[in-house]
């Protein structure tokens, strides 16, 4: 990575939860705002960011469908993943107070995940295009009736008060982010460390190819912790898979599992090897 533009690319406005997962997990890099997921992605690949920080996941809101449309165009290897909390924030001009405001702007998905606390509180939403951006347009009302449900971060850059943090309605809402990298970054195998494997494949078109493909993974005692199908072409005649498997390819258990689904699968592409993130583990289990 040194000798790429330390630079580290997401999708959104500066404020985005993208932005502040970037400045958790890699401090050491400038974070530069994306209008899409393609810009962000493929400034990585053309070598004008060492980086990308890209949702994959969300606990509430589901899987982001184009990333898995997306991953097979380019060239990158997943480094990484990091778990990032949702914490929304009430955000107001400084100086404001929760009672001054009468309408509260945000992205409407981070609108009905604080549905409760709005109605509560008697405050009108207003559906903007995203958290960080409704940030922004705040600072530039300077009307104290005016609020933005937003990141910390948010806050912070556009000068705003936080008038109550944890605003959403249930708690343990988290975004799962890969990170991305032009180069290959395979982890030296620890046997005290817990690894994912992530897999994209197409099968053969003979009678229980994902079960065969599969199998040798439970007959290997090869955890599978995720497994996503969705449409790879546009004649909707071929369907790929996105899998994570809990394994580090120099466990022998994984070469035999791998030796099984290369031979069931027509296509195949190991996207990356990571450290687990400690989320995953959190009460002693592996998050699925």
């Amino acid at each position: 990575m040194s000798d790429q533009p330390q630079i580290i690319a997401y999708q959104g406005l500066p404020g985005a939860y993208s932005h502040l997962s970037c400045t958790r997990v890699h401090p050491e890099l400038e974070p530069f705002a994306c209008e899409s997921f393609v810009d962000a992605m493929f400034m990585v690949e053309e070598g004008r960011a060492a980086l990308a920080m890209i949702p994959l996941e969300n606990s509430t809101a589901g899987r982001v469908e184009e990333i898995y449309r997306l991953m097979p165009k380019t060239e990158l290897h997943i480094i990484g993943e990091h778990f990032e909390p949702v914490n929304h924030c009430l955000l107001g001009l400084r100086g404001a107070k929760i009672e001054d405001l009468k309408t509260v702007s945000s992205h409407p998905q981070a609108l009905a995940q604080c549905h409760d606390h709005l109605k509560s509180l008697g405050l009108e939403p207003i559906a903007g295009l995203d958290t960080a951006g409704s940030a922004a347009a705040l600072a530039e009302t300077g009307k104290k009736q005016f609020g933005a449900i937003a990141s910390s971060l948010a806050a912070e850059l556009y000068d705003l008060e936080i008038l109550r943090e944890n605003f959403q309605d249930k708690q343990g809402n988290t975004t799962r982010f890969m990170i991305l990298s032009r180069e290959q970054q395979l982890p030296e195998f620890d046997p005290e460390t817990q690894y994912i494997t992530t897999i994209m494949f197409t099968v053969r078109n003979i009678p229980a190819a994902l079960y065969k493909a599969l199998g040798g993974f439970a007959t290997n005692g090869v955890n599978m912790v995720k497994l996503e199908s969705y449409m790879a072409s546009d004649t909707m005649t071929a369907t790929s898979f996105h899998l994570d498997v809990e394994g580090h390819p120099d466990q022998k258990a994984m070469k035999y599992a791998m030796q099984e689904l290369e031979f069931f699968a027509k296509e195949l592409r190991v996207m990356g090897t990571y450290e687990a993130h400690p989320f995953r583990y959190e009460d002693d289990r592996i998050v699925e």
